[in-house]
């Protein structure tokens, strides 16, 4: 007896698509997305591993549920700035300005005279207000491209005077000396690893010297047997002085003693201070440099600004940042431990019928190179480590830490209105 041929059974491309429940999909992913998704139902339904009538079921389990592969996640490592799940999370005022500008907007038109004007004007206002004592800010796509173009700009061709303990290596094995190597500049490197003092780059200034840069150490710390020289001792040696302070903090926060901050840095005699946007800032991905207008003004005229330009809905993002609320950044750098504790009670309560678990004291980071060091007190879930993997292929995935022997959920990360979004995914993950 001769065997079927499947491929009478198997249905159109064009009648599949026309399915109705695949419209709202065509509608929001995009007819080629789920036509992909489609022919390889089909493909299965050909090799005899799925039955033609289930075709349409197998594509609404193979499309995502949204336009982009990236999945929104419950952050409860901990780390507040964790670079790996982007760093900081945007505030509703700049997620609603994104969503303002994702049209036709005046970002670099003036709507009286209907003739160009300065692009994101409002948003370099804002960044004036916030960081006293700069002349004029421009905002370039992150921090390592604001220090590229200080140092191309200033110091091309010449030299850039640098202590050698602060040479660092950055985030995935960029380091610091091939960055501003990168831009044309050589490296004038003064001191010793642990010690460095005025005199030092006195001797090193001469008529090729470009600029001095000052480095903060953000991601690390020496101890010991160390000096390093203060801002306030290298702003009057007749050289522009830039100022890398990170992180991104524009002005003094009680809680981070030891970051420096923008307005006092330029207070303090620096001639360009940079520095990230989406770090303790709280902002979108961006690269600020502060400080004197000449100095800025100089570097906005310079070929690689138009490379390194932020778009409109940075631009947006920005803004909302500096004028709107507080962001979620600083509400988690700032969480009450006691109203964490309160928060993990509550949801340990709720999972103790289901499984073994306890709430524990926890020990937050600022993360994102900042603050190293410095602990933030709170508190977590403990429960079985292998829960650490089933979160993370939850929906939404969370991401919890594993420490000692247990898979630790902070709360730190976790907006109070998510309570009830973790406990499901903890009681789907225990089959509950």
């Amino acid at each position: 007896m001769a065997t079927p041929d499947r491929r009478r059974d198997v249905p159109r491309v064009d009648s599949v698509l026309a399915d109705a429940r695949l419209q709202p999909l065509l509608d929001r992913l995009g007819r080629a997305r789920v036509k992909r998704s489609v022919s390889g139902a089909l493909d299965r339904v050909r090799r005899g591993e799925l039955d033609p009538g289930a075709a349409v079921d197998a594509v609404l389990a193979d499309l995502p549920p949204r336009a982009t592969a990236l999945r929104p996640t419950l952050n409860a490592t901990g780390v507040v700035l964790h670079t790996n799940l982007g760093r900081a999370p945007l505030s509703p005022a700049a997620v609603e300005a994104i969503i303002a500008a994702a049209g036709y907007v005046d970002v670099e038109f003036d709507l009286g005279s209907g003739s160009r004007a300065r692009r994101g004007r409002s948003t370099l206002e804002a960044l004036r207000r916030a960081a006293p004592g700069a002349g004029d800010a421009i905002v370039v796509n992150n921090g390592a491209a604001a220090l590229v173009l200080a140092t191309t700009a200033l110091a091309a061709g010449r030299e850039v005077v640098i202590s050698r303990g602060e040479m660092v290596e950055i985030g995935d094995g960029f380091r610091l000396p091939d960055l501003i190597e990168s831009t044309g500049a050589r490296l004038r490197e003064v001191g010793t690893t642990n010690r460095a003092t005025r005199a030092d780059y006195v001797d090193a200034i001469g008529p090729q010297t470009g600029c001095v840069l000052k480095v903060h150490p953000s991601n690390f710390r020496v101890e010991g047997f160390t000096r390093a020289v203060p801002i306030t001792e290298l702003g009057g040696l007749g050289v522009p002085l830039v100022a890398d302070i990170g992180s991104g903090l524009l002005s003094p926060d009680p809680l981070l003693p030891d970051e420096p901050d923008a307005a006092t840095t330029l207070r303090s005699g620096a001639t360009l201070v940079t520095c990230s946007a989406d770090k303790l800032l709280g902002g979108p991905q961006g690269g600020l440099v502060l400080g004197d207008a000449a100095t800025v003004e100089r570097l906005r005229r310079h070929p690689l600004a138009r490379a390194l330009r932020i778009d409109k809905l940075t631009i947006a993002a920005l803004e909302a940042t500096l004028d709107g609320p507080p962001t979620p950044t600083s509400d988690y750098l700032h969480a009450d431990p006691e109203l964490l504790r309160r928060r993990c009670e509550t949801l340990a309560e709720k999972l103790g019928p289901h499984l073994e678990v306890d709430v524990v004291a926890s020990d937050g980071t600022v993360g994102g190179g900042g603050a190293p060091g410095l602990t933030l007190p709170g508190w977590a879930l403990a429960i079985p480590t292998g829960f650490a993997e089933r979160l993370r292929a939850g929906d939404p995935p969370v991401v919890g830490r594993v420490e000692h022997g247990a898979c630790l959920l902070d709360l730190r990360c976790v907006p109070a209105a998510s309570d009830e979004t973790l406990l499901a995914a903890v009681l789907t993950a225990a089959g509950a």
